[in-house]
């Protein structure tokens, strides 16, 4: 498991980030304060306040694959 600080601020952020994280089999989990939705899911991705940085929790072997794709929004 590994957590990872995103910034999905714009519908075209969130649409570009699913679909880069859909490719993958595996868990992604993301939070906002007090909740957690799965990642791959648009709905519930806009159920968060994405205009703050967002918590990805990755589920998976293929972590430096994964790190590579997402890395457009990253917050460091």
């Amino acid at each position: 498991m590994f957590t990872v600080t995103v910034m999905l601020d714009s519908v075209e952020k969130v649409q570009r980030f699913v679909s880069v994280i859909s490719k993958y089999s595996c868990s992604f989990d993301i939070e906002s304060e007090h909740s957690c939705v799965d990642a791959k899911s648009i709905v519930g991705l806009f159920s968060l306040d994405i205009s703050k940085p967002l918590h990805l929790t990755i589920q998976d072997a293929e972590l430096e694959d994964i790190l590579r794709d997402i890395q457009e929004f990253m917050e460091y």
